[in-house]
């Protein structure tokens, strides 16, 4: 009987017996340039998951800190249209501490991969690209979570955003862009 419960103690340790989201969401993403131009307006829908943090990387975590996986994709709609879609993985920290009945501050930060069916150039001398429609992208943000009194969620967040392809192209201008989401979260808060 001891051996049938080792595995099941051990998986429960390693996060295995409940290893699906805790959470899910749904956003409008727009964002706009502003280096090393200012012209490039996008807007996208981003899909969200969450999941406790030390469970995913087991090490320990608050409880306040959770791990979250987001892609987007839509357009670049000025000057011209484009394709961009992305896939990020993000730590998320709601600030406690100032938290109110219904409103709930946080911050997230991470990294993805990026692809724009655009690349730009410096306006200033020497005039480098961007080299590559497939980037990294590293974020940072900062948001709030609205709880309506019918238990609905909510949220709005406001990020900087900087896309380069990390010197694998010889050619490597970084874009960086402030960028707003709005969505609404489906499933239980903690």
């Amino acid at each position: 009987m001891t051996v049938l419960t080792i595995p099941d103690i051990l998986s429960a340790q390693g996060g295995f017996l409940n290893p699906g989201p805790s959470r899910y969401g749904i956003a409008g993403v727009w964002g706009k340039t502003f280096d090393p131009v200012t012209d490039i307006h996008f807007f996208q829908i981003a899909g969200v998951a969450f999941w406790d943090y030390d469970p995913i990387w087991r090490d320990w975590a608050p409880e306040s800190m959770k791990f979250k996986i987001e892609g987007s994709a839509g357009t670049a709609y000025a000057p011209k249209n484009r394709i961009m879609a992305s896939l990020s993985m993000l730590a998320h920290y709601e600030l406690d501490f100032l938290a109110g009945a219904r409103l709930t501050p946080y911050i997230e930060g991470g990294l993805g991969v990026a692809y724009t069916d655009f690349q730009v150039t410096d306006p200033e001398p020497p005039g480098e690209t961007q080299g590559s429609r497939f980037n990294f992208n590293p974020l940072i943000g900062i948001g709030l979570e609205f709880n309506g009194k019918s238990g609905d969620s909510f949220f709005a967040t406001v990020r900087l955003s900087h896309i380069s392809n990390g010197d694998l192209n010889s050619e490597n201008r970084g874009v960086n862009a402030v960028v707003f989401l709005v969505g609404r979260f489906f499933g239980k808060h903690r």
